[in-house]
């Protein structure tokens, strides 16, 4: 048996996997639609997964100018957690969360979802008070959270710097033991394979250049492998959410910033849950491989490129190399950049627009991963029923004349 697996692996490596199965099928585009997904990242599968599986709406298109996954979802450091502030932001992840722990089980297909636990630092005792509020605030919306002082912070993860006269000290943490890491390509992977097998056409290399109305409703879009009807078209696609909200005609209020991320080389097992900064703009977990997956802040500058100004990453190993002085000699193996679009009040957008039938899923800034399979299962009940459902209604476009805005600025861990 190991023989014929070695042989097996060895001809498929030879064959460049010319002959292994596909998870999903490359359709031709049809004439038309019921539903038009465009973003073929997470969230965009993710909602078409949950038309087809429980609006039982299986003519649907996920449309994708690049490949699927290629995107955000493939940049990002895949961390999940709930522990938000807000009433409106805690219901929304805590419902993500919920669904991320079933999430293997219902797409039959491992994300390697890992609970290891996330940790908010704090270096003063003002930041303690913001955490310990919050941690009272999660368990006022049933969320598990706990505060960890000083001495139960060093235990719980020994290999932080212990030294009181370091720039950023170690005060105490936020835990959330329900919270960890999955990995991202295979959660992309997963609903494409889950919305495949529900008919979903799952269409790449397909650019959307224009939408097309009919008095002041949506009849369909044209992309670069022709036109197609849809009398409901859903928008997700990540950082360039404004760039297609401009080509409908409307604006959204956006800000695009390239969000930086960085691995080390591999190494033994020395961390295993998911250290968090706010102070110094930055986050480390330990993947399988063992690599170090090291987040940083965004950049100050407004951009759609795929990079980052290198002061960010400079300023990010400085303050991580002195909380983890053993890290100090490891060598960085890669970098990249996403691109996050951030509204005023750092909250995500999910909300008609208004085109009538044009449904927009965007502004999700630092939070995009996490938010996952709860982005799509509430953005498929919108564009299915045409209204929001009550943990997606704070989220509308009207938020930002009516003044109700969900201001996360602080809960989402990672400065804006």
């Amino acid at each position: 048996m190991q023989r014929y697996s070695f042989l097996t692996l060895a001809r498929n490596a030879l064959s460049y996997h010319e002959h292994w199965q596909e998870a999903w099928r490359s359709p031709n585009p049809q004439p038309a639609y019921d539903v038009v997904i465009i973003g073929g990242g997470g969230h965009g599968l993710a909602t078409a997964y949950y038309l087809a599986a429980e609006h039982g709406i299986t003519r649907v298109a996920v449309l994708e100018k690049g490949w699927i996954g290629g995107g955000n979802t493939g940049r990002n450091t895949t961390i999940i957690r709930s522990n938000y502030l807000e009433d409106a932001s805690a219901g929304l992840y805590e419902h993500a969360l919920k669904l991320w722990e079933g999430l293997t089980r219902e797409l039959n297909f491992n994300i390697m979802f890992s609970q290891r636990g996330v940790m908010n630092l704090a270096h003063d005792i003002h930041e303690a008070r913001d955490l310990r509020r919050r941690v009272a605030a999660n368990r006022l919306n049933g969320i598990d959270a706990e505060w960890l002082d000083r001495e139960a912070t060093l235990e719980f993860c020994p290999i932080l710097n212990a030294d009181p006269g370091i720039r950023y000290p170690v005060y105490g943490a936020t835990l959330q033991r329900r919270g960890g890491v999955a990995r991202h390509d295979a959660v992309a992977w997963g609903y494409a394979r889950g919305a495949d097998a529900r008919g979903v056409d799952i269409i790449q290399q397909c650019e959307v250049t224009g939408f097309r109305t009919k008095d002041g409703k949506i009849v369909g879009v044209d992309t670069t492998r022709g036109p197609i009807d849809a009398p409901k078209v859903g928008v997700v696609v990540a950082g360039h959410a404004s760039v297609m909200a401009e080509m409908a005609g409307f604006r959204l209020p956006l800000e695009s910033h390239p969000l930086q991320a960085l691995v080390s080389e591999p190494v033994k097992p020395v961390i295993d849950t998911v250290v968090m900064s706010n102070a110094v703009h930055g986050y480390v977990s330990q993947s399988d491989k063992g690599e170090l997956v090291i987040g940083a802040g965004a950049d100050d500058y407004v951009s759609y490129s795929q990079r980052g100004a290198f002061h960010v990453i400079e300023e990010n190993i400085r303050a991580i190399v002195e909380l983890f002085p053993m890290f100090s000699r490891l060598r960085m193996m890669r970098q990249w950049g996403g691109i996050v679009d951030i509204a005023p009040d750092a909250s995500a957008i999910i909300s008609k627009t208004p085109v009538d039938g044009l449904y927009i899923n965007c502004g999700w800034g630092t939070g995009g991963f996490k938010s996952t399979p709860g982005s799509g299962h509430v953005f498929a009940e919108l564009i299915a029923r045409g209204r929001p459902n009550a943990l997606c209604a704070p989220y509308t476009l009207d938020r930002f004349t009516t003044g109700a805005l969900v201001a996360e600025h602080g809960a989402a861990a990672v400065a804006h």
